[in-house]
């Protein structure tokens, strides 16, 4: 079975002026079926670039990365959404909600990208992350911790191979975080590649691997 995840020497470079900085420097991971990896480090280390080239959101200068042993880097945009789409759970701090939405209609928007569309799959979705009750409320009337949910009920709408996580409990307070972090822990343990981008030692004790960035490399 191909590796449901897998970076290979990721070089990143931006450009301000004159000026060059290196986000990441040969960065080589993945992430197993059923594994929980989480990426730490201090700010500005290349986690969160590290994230966005594992999603395809963002290209790599140099190096490859492959999701179920497919190329996902240096394909036109339209072949990484799809695969994006169908492979692929991104969950971030705050981006995964559409305002005018009801949460239903979030979790239905992202199935719809893939082609999956199912209502009755999304109250049972719903259900396993606690938000049966505010399945039609809008994201501005959800609490921080039901935000959270619901970016994750959006984030494996599709039941993904692979989920990438970029600080998911970085504004919550300590009894909402255990709640996404135990939610985190469940998908791996259900057999999908979760991979966690963090500053918090929680997740990181739950993590069956710890991958520490420091100035855009793999530490020792």
């Amino acid at each position: 079975m191909p590796t449901p995840i897998e970076a290979t020497e990721l070089y990143r470079f931006y450009h301000a002026g004159d000026d060059e900085t290196l986000a990441l420097r040969g960065v080589s991971i993945d992430a197993d079926a059923g594994e929980l990896v989480a990426v730490t480090g201090p700010s500005g280390s290349g986690k969160s670039t590290l994230l966005a080239c594992l999603a395809g959101l963002d290209e790599p200068d140099g190096g490859m990365v492959r999701v179920g042993g497919r190329p996902l880097s240096r394909r036109p945009e339209p072949e990484r959404a799809r695969l994006r789409a169908q492979h692929i759970g991104v969950l971030f701090q705050s981006a995964n909600l559409v305002d005018h939405l009801t949460v239903t209609e979030n979790v239905l928007v992202a199935q719809r990208l893939a082609g999956n569309a199912d209502a009755s799959r999304v109250a049972a979705l719903l259900e396993s992350v606690g938000l049966a009750r505010r399945a039609n409320a809008l994201p501005p009337q959800l609490s921080g911790g039901e935000t959270a949910r619901a970016g994750l009920a959006v984030a494996i709408a599709n039941a993904p191979a692979v989920v990438l996580a970029d600080e998911p409990t970085g504004e919550l307070d300590s009894g909402n975080a255990a709640t996404v972090i135990e939610l985190l822990v469940g998908l791996a343990a259900s057999g999908s590649a979760v991979v966690v981008v963090t500053h918090n030692e929680a997740v990181a004790r739950h993590a069956d691997r710890v991958v520490t960035l420091r100035d855009g490399q793999v530490a020792a």
